[in-house]
């Protein structure tokens, strides 16, 4: 059955070789980048697939995203979360948090919530984990705090696979909502910018994508965590089950976010 699934950071890396796997499957992607000629090229490459253009460092250009989707679309499939960011010039936004935070965690809450109603109970919602993950300082949270790159990035991926686990709490019936954390050190723009390495075959990133999109494999796994780098279903960092960290997490992202989501 033929999907329509959009996908966030669809222009390079993961999301644009999963995209390209996912249209060649007769699907209708979505594409979204932050660079409207780099879209433009990109989509043209893709039969002309629809593309919607947004820094996900700016909250207001989140809500404005959103409400594209919804003016064109009554239904989404399946919603990717994966755009991201490890290591920029300028790590702190216009709204005095860190870009790690505001992209890789508050953004696609923010986007998933504004577009749950197009999205039914046999959907999906996927987001883009990571291995690197590690207990999230609130208060970084809240409020812009000079930071390792890396602990930035492990803790904004901590934080969204927390809201991803507790989002598919509050769905019993679906939509489907997991964390994929694609694979350690794959060949995408962030790894060479970050490690200085060609890193290993993106296949390995956008197959499970693609899978976790469409595969039966995943229809029962609402709130899990899959680990490309051990193949299965495992846990995530223990600090996702300490319920008072948990808690802490998902109070911060509510106070931040809720005044957008009800925009």
């Amino acid at each position: 059955m033929r999907k329509t699934i959009f996908i966030t950071g669809a222009t390079d890396g993961i999301g644009l070789l999963t995209a390209q796997k996912l249209i060649a499957g007769g699907h209708q992607v979505l594409l979204h980048g932050r660079h409207p000629d780099k879209l433009n090229r990109i989509s043209a490459s893709l039969d002309g697939a629809p593309t919607y253009c947004a820094d996900l460092s700016v909250i207001d250009e989140v809500t404005s995203l959103s409400s594209a989707i919804l003016a064109e679309y009554q239904q989404l499939d399946v919603l990717i979360n994966n755009a991201g960011v490890l290591k920029t010039a300028d790590t702190k936004t216009k709204t005095g948090r860190d870009v790690r935070f505001e992209v890789n965690t508050l953004s696609p809450y923010i986007l998933t919530q504004k577009l749950l109603n197009i999205i039914p109970k046999s959907g999906r919602i996927i987001n883009l984990s990571s291995a690197a993950q590690a207990p999230v300082d609130i208060e970084a949270m809240m409020e812009y705090k000079v930071m390792d790159d890396m602990a930035a990035y492990a803790q904004s991926k901590l934080a969204m696979t927390i809201w991803s686990a507790q989002l598919a709490a509050t769905m019993p019936n679906g939509p489907i909502c997991v964390s994929v954390n694609p694979g350690s050190l794959l060949a995408s723009k962030m790894v060479k910018e970050g490690f200085g390495i060609e890193g290993k075959d993106l296949n390995i990133g956008a197959d499970i994508l693609v899978k976790a999109a469409l595969s039966a494999d995943f229809s029962k796994a609402s709130g899990m965590h899959f680990d490309n780098d051990r193949g299965e279903f495992a846990a995530p960092h223990q600090a996702a089950n300490d319920g008072q960290h948990v808690e802490a997490v998902m109070a911060t992202i509510s106070d931040i976010t809720q005044k957008f989501i009800n925009e």
